[in-house]
């Protein structure tokens, strides 16, 4: 099984944003040396928890402070970007690091309904038609004419370089579908809902047809990690993060606690059950449990790569989970 890293910069409590982009840069290095096949930059708009908002921005200085790893977006939100423009970006991405850009690409929003508004300059945002977009920036990259007339009269620079490999993300099976019918590859993001089945994963190998990014299908899937020597290390590492989820559903995005906050915090016996609920969206435990789960559910499912997004408040304990995970998965 293949392992990469998703990441999110993010920005934990008593810590700065600046630092935490610079933290990003030091999981690539360690995740390169480490052998991790790809690492991807999210993008989040309008909240003061996450760094990552310029994440092709990011992944061009990634890519120069690495050697090995493939480097791309986990996803560029493409309902806020021109067709032409995503191809011209990845593009040049992949003509400055040939063989080791990913162009992957999300349609939702990323941030809030004023973050919505304000990419798109006050405009209704251009919510339809997704998959035609994507297709349409495919064919830029490709050096294809594509059939909207809006963009069939123009290309992408930089022309005739080495492709990236396209990536949809997704969590539904009409992305599935979109993913196989354009040749790309389908990475599923476990860690929102917990709803991976078997028949989405068939309807996207069942659907593939190969293309100049991809000649046989990909699946890689997202997951929400904490381990540690110990379950009991793990668990105490994970609550931050298990309380931050629950503010979310609540409507409240905050910095993350540090592990003595959190344990110090006043949880109610509906918030305890919850957070045991999640532990199929959260992944929590020993290394060796960790990675025994990781191989069932490989195993259960068929995916190629296990893509590991893991945010403990400390940035020793965050790099630990990377190297404890390749040490028994490696």
């Amino acid at each position: 099984m293949k392992l990469s890293v998703l990441d999110q910069a993010p920005v934990t409590s008593g810590n700065t944003a600046e630092a935490a982009i610079q933290k990003a840069v030091e999981l690539a290095v360690l995740a390169d040396e480490l052998a991790y096949s790809r690492m991807w930059m999210a993008e989040h708009h309008g909240s003061g928890a996450f760094s990552s908002s310029a994440p092709e921005v990011t992944a061009a200085y990634l890519a120069a402070k690495t050697e090995n790893i493939r480097i791309g977006t986990g996803g560029v939100m493409m309902m806020h970007y021109s067709p032409l423009k995503l191809a011209e970006v990845f593009k040049t991405l992949s003509a400055l690091a040939p063989g080791r850009i990913d162009f992957g690409v999300g349609r939702a929003p990323g941030g809030d309904h004023s973050s919505i508004y304000a990419l798109s300059q006050g405009r209704r945002p251009m919510t339809d038609d997704m998959y035609g977009k994507f297709d349409t920036a495919l064919k830029l990259i490709n050096d294809e004419t594509p059939e909207d007339n809006m963009y069939n009269k123009t290309l992408a620079a930089p022309t005739n370089i080495q492709l990236p490999e396209a990536w949809l993300l997704g969590s539904s099976g009409n992305s599935a579908l979109e993913a196989g019918r354009m040749g790309v590859g389908y990475s599923f993001a476990q860690f929102f809902q917990g709803s991976m089945s078997n028949e989405i994963l068939d309807a996207y190998r069942n659907s593939f047809t190969p293309s100049a990014f991809m000649e046989k299908p990909e699946i890689s899937v997202s997951y929400l990690v904490t381990t540690a020597e110990t379950a009991e290390e793990a668990e105490y590492e994970a609550l931050p993060q298990d309380i931050a989820r629950l503010m979310l559903m609540k409507g409240r995005i905050m910095p993350l606690l540090t592990p003595e906050q959190a344990q110090n915090s006043a949880l109610t016996e509906m918030d305890r059950m919850q957070i045991q609920a999640s532990r199929k969206i959260h992944l929590v435990g020993s290394a060796k449990d960790v990675a025994d789960q990781l191989q069932r559910e490989q195993q259960q499912y068929g995916f190629e790569e296990a893509m590991i997004c893991s945010i403990p408040h400390s940035q020793e304990k965050r790099l630990d989970v990377y190297r404890l995970l390749a040490r028994e998965l490696f």
